[in-house]
């Protein structure tokens, strides 16, 4: 019974984690929480929807071009809605994200409707397996086998490239990076693009999972992976990843003990009570700055 339910939070955790990783990859650059990050994964799981119910396309090309859409997308709010705040206080650019999350799922309301969209049933072939005690289904295998594939790409990104370097260098210090040459405009567009792709991952993902995608559905997905990136430690992507992961295990280890109706407050406690312990997150580092 547990090994079961480990697997379920793993993929249900590896989902968060995914959609953490924009949020601590932002604040990590500009600490800015981006809170339209929620949206962006609604989305891009209603981007990849259309794509098979209309064109046709397999759900693995449907993924990619639904992280191209949330890609570009990412790309367009933060040099519409952040940009021209950069050096306004925290609290306008804060106001702004509200805003465009709730232009965003307003409009795919007035799209789509209220109702929750579902995909084909072939969409995907599920076939049951068992791995010792525990039965995992082909989707399962998926959900954590492309989490896994795309955080890996994430860190190789980070660590061994040239703009993973400039990342690093802006997260340092965001002045003295512009100084030493690094296009900084570039590298913060660069770090939303590709928060958002993966959070497009992370919808399409969660929308083939429940079979259910609605223009409500980033709201509490985009809470819970925020304070996944939290609990993790805010601006660590290690963190994010073990977050998304931790939140998941506890959410569906508390459905399983039979506390369903309280499984998004369980998750918030264990987040509220890490912090208390160690209020800069599993993960994190406490930043000392000079005066």
């Amino acid at each position: 019974m547990f090994w079961q339910q480990l697997i379920n939070g793993i993929a249900l955790g590896s989902t968060y984690a995914l959609i953490a990783l924009g949020y601590t990859m932002v604040y990590g650059i500009i600490q800015l929480i981006n809170f339209a990050h929620g949206e962006i994964y609604m989305v891009g799981a209603f981007a990849a929807l259309v794509l098979v119910t209309v064109f046709k396309m397999s759900i693995f090309l449907a993924m990619v071009l639904a992280m191209v859409v949330c890609l570009l997308l990412g790309v367009i709010i933060e040099f519409v809605a952040y940009r021209p705040l950069r050096r306004s206080s925290r609290l306008s650019a804060l106001i702004s994200a509200i805003g465009v999350s709730t232009f965003l799922s307003t409009l795919v309301l007035l799209i789509f409707g209220a109702d929750a969209k579902g995909f084909p049933d072939d969409v995907f072939p599920v076939v049951q397996m068992r791995i010792g005690a525990a039965e995992v289904s082909s989707l399962q295998l998926l959900i954590i086998g492309v989490s896994a594939l795309l955080m890996l790409g994430l860190e190789f990104i980070v660590h061994h490239t040239k703009i993973g370097k400039a990342m690093r260098a802006t997260s340092q210090d965001y002045t003295t990076a512009a100084l030493m040459g690094v296009n900084v405009n570039l590298v913060i567009s660069f770090t939303f693009a590709l928060g958002s792709a993966l959070a497009a991952a992370g919808g399409v993902l969660v929308g083939i999972y429940f079979n259910a995608v609605s223009f409500n559905m980033g709201l509490m997905a985009g809470l819970k992976a925020f304070a996944a990136a939290v609990l993790g430690g805010i601006g660590s992507i290690p963190g994010a990843m073990l977050g998304g992961v931790v939140l998941g295990v506890v959410e569906v280890l508390g459905v399983a003990a039979g506390y369903s109706s309280y499984k998004d407050a369980i998750a918030f406690a264990i987040l509220v009570a890490v912090l208390m312990i160690k209020p800069t997150g599993l993960l994190g580092q406490k930043i000392q700055k000079k005066v």
